[in-house]
């Protein structure tokens, strides 16, 4: 079986297991807000940010401000992980990449597998020495605008790549947005929504994960996307709702693929969806 692209990237629960008291090592918890955190965490895990802080990509100082006040140093090992198969702590992870932090790696299948597993969690806020974070600037080669966008459908060498549910895809779902449908060309590598027994949304089954978080192997995901026609030496865009699914779509294609050519649209359906003049493709 082959190796991910950069399987550094990826760590086990074991592994955070181990390195719960390197020096070095700062472990990074991101949800929808922090009531998640503030029930039981990795121990020594600070609570990090929210989907709020990502609605729109924090600019350089803004980043800085929010490491330094996590108490991360640049020379830090950066391990980030969340709930909801990890679709916001992957937009922390993006956004450090592109702020270019040189160390940061994502805990494969999440808060979800860690309490799975039945390992220790603290509900204890650990004391944070503030550091003096100096990022670098922004690598707008991993983002995409709407004005990129605009620009770059229909082209023979670009693919769009849309992973909302097909029925946000199709239109039939506006998402609370006020128009559905997709952006003109783009392909669906749709997520599935998993609600309980009363039909309660209770998070996202995308289709690069199994059933326990963890990431599909090379293999399976090279299958997935050159299925789509989604090849490594495509120009390719990502986008969902509001960049949860489409930034974990990035990871797997950048990171665990390591196709050269990925941007990821953070501001997706929730900017295209709410203008008047955004072209839209609609059908079923």
């Amino acid at each position: 079986m082959s190796t991910y692209a950069r399987p550094e990237v990826l760590v086990g629960t074991q592994w955070v297991a181990d390195h719960l008291n390197d020096s070095n090592v700062r472990f990074l918890e991101v949800g929808v807000n922090t009531s998640e955190y503030e029930s039981g965490h990795i121990p020594g895990a600070v609570a990090g940010w929210g989907l709020s802080d990502f609605q729109h990509l924090a600019d350089k100082a803004q980043v800085e401000a929010m490491l330094s006040n996590a108490g991360i140093a640049n020379s830090d090992t950066v391990v980030i992980y969340g709930g909801l198969s990890n679709l916001i702590a992957v937009m922390a992870f993006w956004m450090l990449k592109v702020y270019g932090h040189a160390d940061i790696r994502l805990l494969d299948g999440g808060r979800q597998k860690w309490l799975a597993e039945g390992r220790s969690l603290s509900v204890e806020k650990p004391r944070v020495q503030r550091k003096q974070y100096v990022a670098q600037e922004p690598n707008w080669d991993l983002r995409a605008d709407k004005d990129h966008i605009i620009s770059v459908i229909g082209q023979m060498q670009q693919m769009i790549v849309d992973a909302r549910p097909v029925d946000m895809y199709t239109g039939e779902n506006t998402a609370g947005m006020q128009r559905g449908g997709r952006i003109p060309t783009a392909v669906n590598v749709p997520a599935a929504p998993i609600t309980d027994a009363d039909g309660q949304f209770q998070g996202w089954q995308t289709p690069t994960t199994r059933t326990d978080g963890t990431f599909k192997s090379v293999e399976e995901l090279r299958a997935l996307f050159s299925e789509k026609g989604i090849t490594p030496d495509k120009n390719i865009v990502t986008y969902c709702v509001r960049g949860g699914l489409s930034t974990h779509m990035w990871f797997a294609l950048t990171q665990l693929l390591g196709y050269p050519n990925v941007r990821e649209y953070d501001r997706s359906w929730a900017e295209w969806g709410n203008l008047a003049d955004t072209p839209i493709e609609k059908w079923s």
